[in-house]
């Protein structure tokens, strides 16, 4: 279980002795430089990769530069030397990534009505062989081969979009390959235990419901077209994954937790969004965010106007009050029951939210601030007896 402690007090208190507590601060420390070497790495092959391929510009320049790095890798492993093994590694992983996510270039740029059904199909047969090369050969080298099926996957799910995006599907075929998606992803980070990749599935999960981000010269923007709606898909993702994370193994409890977390970001965003705009919850799935092709401006504004008359509408101050509320029931839980994660991040969103509030809603509402300071008081209070109570039973809630 990860836990934060500070040891110099548990030396004090004689819970730890001095050998044990620099055992432990050496065991976080090397993790937390491993974390940072592989993040480094990772993020290293993967923007050298992609320059390249941009900047060689041709496909046999690519194919060329992508069979030397291999070249350069197998040469560099061949010695043995485990001084040498990172960058005999760095360079393989780069001259397969030049090679694969060049071909998916090309086909996407040059044969575009194959592309889709090509890198589907394919992608999908070398993502299923890789895995079964790994089951049978577990002693593969497991960054290596987790690159290589990273790859393999991405190229996959590249094909389904062009293969989507070619045939102008729409509607719910789009949610439900974005669903896919998610599912993917979150299948090859558990498989490879990389929590970064089971993160990144809440990105096309998200946009199911079309909430997604952009950006603009100096500018970074979250949507949410359906706040009401995200809030509740992610409010059952994060109560599916503290339920998996509890009747786990702990290597799989890690990806189920960073699920809640990470949708629970997203969640909080949402609201976010509603707090400042209210949601006429359905419309934009309903009406679309803009006119259909052929539809004309004040036809489209009248279909939203006539959903607007018959749905559910929450106004940005109810939106404020009811999310104000949820985030000081999540501190005190998630302080109650030591999750550490979902604790940063409710009083992150909790300063964001009063933040945004004092200049949004209340800014000049000085008796919304005195009630609420007030009331305040008896909650924490509230919260320092169950947690005495709690302490004396041995229990967490």
């Amino acid at each position: 279980m990860y836990a934060v402690a500070d040891t110099n007090v548990l030396v004090a208190d004689g819970v730890l002795s001095r050998a044990q507590a620099d055992h432990i601060e050496a065991a976080s420390r090397q993790n937390m430089v491993a974390l940072a070497i592989h993040s480094i790495l990772v993020l290293g092959i993967l923007a050298a990769t992609g320059g390249l391929i941009f900047w060689l510009g041709t496909p046999i320049s690519v194919a060329v530069a992508g069979a030397l790095f291999l070249a350069a890798g197998y040469l560099l492993l061949a010695r043995g030397s485990q001084q040498l093994a990172m960058f005999g590694n760095s360079a393989a992983l780069i001259g397969g990534g030049l090679l694969l996510g060049g071909a998916t270039l090309e086909m996407i740029d040059k044969f575009e009505e194959m592309a889709g059904p090509v890198l589907t199909l394919g992608g999908g047969a070398l993502t299923l062989g890789l895995v079964w090369l790994r089951a049978k050969h577990a002693r593969l080298a497991p960054f290596v081969f987790g690159a290589i099926l990273a790859m393999a996957v991405a190229a996959h799910l590249t094909g389904v979009a062009a293969w989507l995006a070619f045939a102008d599907v729409t509607g719910w075929p789009i949610a439900l390959a974005q669903g896919y998606g998610a599912l993917v992803l979150l299948a090859l980070g558990t498989h490879l235990d990389v929590r970064l990749i089971t993160a990144l599935a809440i990105v096309p999960l998200a946009q199911m419901l079309d909430t997604g981000t952009f950006y603009q010269h100096a500018m970074y923007a979250f949507y949410s077209p359906e706040s009401t709606l995200t809030i509740v898909q992610m409010g059952l993702v994060i109560t599916g994954a503290l339920f998996v994370a509890a009747r786990v193994s702990p290597r799989f409890g890690r990806h189920a937790r960073i699920t809640a977390l990470m949708a629970f970001i997203v969640a909080n965003l949402a609201a976010l969004v509603g707090s400042l705009g209210g949601d006429v919850v359905g419309q934009s799935m309903a009406t679309g965010h803009r006119p259909d092709t052929g539809q004309s401006w004040e036809d489209w504004r009248a279909a939203q106007e006539a959903f607007e008359a018959n749905a559910l509408t929450l106004s940005a101050d109810l939106y404020s009050v009811i999310w104000a509320a949820l985030l000081v029931a999540l501190v005190i839980w998630t302080a109650l029951s030591n999750r550490r994660g979902l604790f940063n991040a409710s009083m992150t969103f909790a300063g964001i939210h009063a933040y945004t509030q004092l200049f949004e809603s209340f800014a000049d509402e000085p008796m919304a601030y005195a009630l609420g300071g007030l009331a305040a008081i008896p909650v924490a209070w509230g919260v320092w007896k169950a947690n005495q109570i709690l302490m004396a039973r041995g229990q967490e809630v």
